[in-house]
């Protein structure tokens, strides 16, 4: 171990989250991980660690914690007037804090999820070979709390980038565009269904989280009718409920799902989801 955070304040939401922990779908455990992995990505090659280092995802905002060691850190993912010790701090941008330190993470200005990295990494105990908290299947480490000590490891790939800047998908405030693949059960729906995909304006619903983004709009009309049984989902699946209004997949999704996919978005898309806040339109192009 090399050093250790303490949480001020938690804020909404803030969760250690790391690659996530593939490859036990056939248990029934989902991937889960980071919400946006190429903020993750981003944040965890700013200070030099290595791929699989685990981070602090901060939803919206509030989060305040205090170094108790000199670290570096960088802060990616959502974009607000974050502040070390009152003094602005750049996004994207490798930061310098000495012990004693407290960096604070306002209500989010753009996008909806901050990613904090420390040079070498959360130490927090592995489940399942993942540090990342599985919020639908409650696994790994709790949502954090005021007082929570994270111990910080030695999860580094070399020495800190020489570059002023590295930028990943800046968050927007405005319509996004995102690519759309065709569904394993697209041809579930109508044709009309399936051209209102991508001539309306979808919006998102603020009952959306970790597990799905809920997109509001025209409802998608069944061509098929009847249950479907359940059957493997990706990140990124479009799946639709009964309703007809669609839901995109995120990291927290379960293994298998009942409702029909008609659609998914691209991986070159699908991490800009984890970033809209409620009320945000989308429209969807082909992929």
């Amino acid at each position: 171990m090399s050093g250790r955070l303490t949480v001020v304040e938690p804020g909404p939401l803030t969760l250690v989250e790391d690659r996530g922990r593939p490859g036990w779908a056939h248990l029934g455990v989902g991937g889960s991980g980071a919400a946006d992995r190429a903020a993750l990505g981003l944040a965890n090659r700013l200070v030099g660690n290595a791929p699989h280092a685990a981070a602090l995802e901060c939803t919206i905002g509030g989060l305040r914690l205090r170094f108790d060691d000199d670290a570096w850190f960088a802060v990616a993912g959502a974009w607000g007037d974050v502040a070390l010790d009152g003094v602005a701090v750049r996004p994207e941008t490798a930061t310098r804090a000495v012990a004693g330190a407290e960096l604070v993470l306002p209500t989010a200005a753009h996008g909806l999820r901050y990613v904090v990295a420390v040079r070498g990494g959360i130490a927090v105990p592995r489940v399942l070979g993942s540090r990342s908290r599985d919020t639908l299947a409650g696994l790994g480490p709790d949502p954090l709390a005021a007082g929570d000590a994270l111990p910080v490891g030695d999860a580094v790939s070399g020495a800190i980038p020489a570059l002023d800047r590295l930028t990943a998908w800046a968050p927007v405030d405005d319509q996004v565009e995102a690519g759309l693949l065709p569904g394993p059960r697209a041809d579930w729906f109508t044709e009309e269904s399936r051209l209102a995909l991508f001539d309306s304006v979808w919006r998102v619903s603020p009952n959306s989280d970790r597990i799905g983004v809920r997109l509001e709009g025209p409802p998608l009309e069944r061509l098929v009718p009847g249950e479907l049984a359940s059957e493997g989902v990706v990140r990124g699946s479009v799946q639709v409920p009964p309703e007809g209004t669609p839901t995109v997949l995120l990291a927290d999704h379960p293994v298998t799902g009942g409702y029909p996919v008609v659609a998914v978005v691209s991986e070159a898309s699908v991490d800009r989801f984890a970033q809209l806040r409620p009320g945000q339109s989308v429209r969807f192009r082909h992929a």
